[in-house]
């Protein structure tokens, strides 16, 4: 056997070394977080056992916020490189290699509704707190089922209160905050007495509104995150915090949008035209702040929103820099990476189905150029963006066939026929401008997958101008606005980007892809090969969601 010690391809991404061993990538990242945040939002969020308030200034920092040592990530490239990576924090791995055994899913507990039942049957119905009492009398998968279900804001609220403790108001009895403890080692939480519980019941949106504040949505309910960023239109009613998630999965950290506590957003059908924009320019401006910063450029935007001029002015200004190619080597960071899970549930068994919570947020970070490889340093192995796969390909397409994939691609949509043959609808685009286009693929990767699609060859959001980013962001809402339109309660949004330090005529599309999740499609052996089974022709999902479209349209403010 020849034992190569090098790969003959620096390109190549796979976890296996030609000498047949393991490598991998080891993210130690620090760094600062440029303070954007205009104002302070603090508030008690619930009281001590001593009457003393539980506050939320830890997440307002009054200037940047250092991070000098974040948690370690591994980064681990797939042995086959379209499968991706997988990326592991040192800290949870550390905390089960401590204790092996403890890595196990618990039993399912005994269940007896019968057993239920025929205790109340001999219960006096007279007693006080009836209703109370049966609520936790019910098993808890039960319990879990009607959190999760119900549209009685009764039995959410009996549940609610089941699930925590809650500091009431004297005059009307609503909650006002939650009640909090001291931890051992000084830690102030929440008295939560069942997690689950709370989480289901939270994030249903018949719970009442004052119920949701307390228990998720006032700003620093869930944890000590700082908020660095905040978008307030009181005209338009649109109100989103900026969260820095410190130690993420995301080496370098991850940031959300999340909507405020004053501008509840449980379903899609109340997101805004206003409130889209206002998530997408904090993306657009985080990424452009980190660009600037590591370009040197002096930019002035301490505890303030940048207006849309100013962040128009700073893009060009970075593409001005980076025009110059020995300015690129000092990037640290070079790819976008952006993604929204929509739609909570969990199954009565315990079993997480879809997003960490429903209030409308999304999530953005940005993939750094380079990471340790401890033990092949000769390697050139680089850390992994998504949108690089479609790099490789289109590449690839063109030196094999001589075209341009994305021009062939854009053809091949507008020229679209059925592979029925049949005399029927036959356009695949659902919405379409100047800029870009909402559109079925034709092998779709979920039943219900839409994509967004650049039309001019614009690949990451750094080369997209005021017109196309405010097309990109109404394209985004009218694409998930449709879906749960048709129905869908969980949907799963990804970009697709090209390098920024990549060279300009490569043809890359920035692409979006919104992918539902089916009650009767939960991922099995099939797509776990990459091969989705659908049940409609794509021609016909497509004329389903114009139909839709032309509902939704004249509502969208």
């Amino acid at each position: 056997m020849n034992i190569k010690t090098k790969f003959p391809d620096n390109s190549l991404r796979t976890c296996v070394h030609p000498s047949g061993t393991f490598v991998y990538g080891v993210h130690r990242p620090s760094y600062r977080v440029e303070n954007l945040r205009q104002n302070d939002c603090v508030c008690a969020l619930g009281w001590g056992a001593d009457g003393a308030p539980c506050e939320n200034r830890v997440n307002f920092p009054p200037g940047d916020v250092h991070v000098p040592r974040a948690e370690t990530v591994f980064e681990v490239p797939n042995a086959f490189a379209f499968k991706g990576a997988t990326f592991i924090l040192k800290r949870w791995a550390e905390k089960n290699a401590a204790s092996p055994e403890a890595i196990s899913l618990p039993a399912p507990g005994r269940v007896s509704f019968t057993e239920t039942l025929q205790k109340w049957l001999n219960l006096n119905q007279a007693a006080p707190n009836t209703l109370f009492q049966m609520f936790a009398d019910l098993p808890e998968p039960l319990k879990l089922s009607i959190a999760e279900t119900s549209t009685d804001p009764a039995d959410l609220v009996c549940l609610a209160e089941l699930s925590c403790d809650f500091a009431h108001d004297e005059k009307n009895g609503r909650p006002n905050g939650l009640k909090f403890r001291v931890t051992e080692n000084g830690t102030t939480l929440p008295l939560i007495h069942h997690h689950l519980l709370f989480e289901m019941v939270a994030n249903n949106i018949f719970l009442p509104d004052d119920y949701k504040e307390v228990m998720v949505l006032r700003p620093g309910v869930q944890g000590d995150s700082e908020i660095v960023g905040e978008f307030t239109d009181t005209a338009a009613e649109t109100h989103v915090f900026e969260y820095l998630r410190q130690n993420s999965y995301i080496p370098g950290g991850h940031y959300a949008a999340n909507n405020a506590h004053d501008a509840v957003r449980y379903r899609l059908a109340d997101l805004s035209r206003n409130d889209m924009r206002a998530m997408r320019h904090f993306y657009y401006q985080r990424s452009f702040i980190r660009l600037s910063a590591e370009l040197g450029l002096d930019m002035d935007c301490r505890r303030r929103l940048l207006s849309a001029a100013e962040l128009e002015d700073l893009r060009k200004e970075i593409i001005k820099v980076l025009s110059d190619s020995g300015k690129q080597k000092h990037l640290s960071f070079n790819r976008t990476l952006w993604g929204w899970n929509f739609g909570f549930d969990y199954a009565p068994s315990g079993y997480r189905l879809h997003a960490s919570h429903q209030q409308v947020h999304q999530q953005y970070a940005m993939v750094p150029v380079d990471f340790e490889t401890p033990k092949n340093p000769d390697m050139g192995l680089k850390p992994f963006g998504c949108g690089d796969l479609i790099a490789d390909f289109i590449k690839d397409y063109k030196h094999r066939t001589g075209t341009s994939f994305f021009e062939a691609y854009i053809q091949a949509i507008h020229l679209n026929k059925r592979m029925d043959q049949k005399d029927r609808e036959s356009s695949l685009i659902i919405h379409s401008d100047a800029h870009i286009m909402v559109f079925v693929p034709k092998a779709q990767t979920s039943q219900w997958e839409i994509q967004l699609m650049t039309i001019p060859p614009v690949g990451n959001i750094l080369h997209a101008d005021p017109a196309m980013r405010d097309a990109i962001d109404y394209g985004i809402l009218l694409a998930v606005r449709v879906l749960e339109a048709m129905g869908a309660r969980m949907i799963t949004s990804i970009e697709y980007s090209k390098a920024i330090d990549d060279p300009a005529d490569t043809g890359q599309r920035l692409i979006y892809a919104f992918l539902p999740r089916l009650p009767e499609s939960p991922g099995a052996f099939s797509e776990a090969q990459l091969r989705w089974i659908n049940g409609h022709y794509p021609e016909d999902f497509a004329a389903a969601c114009r139909k839709k479209l032309a509902q939704i349209i004249p509502s969208i403010q």
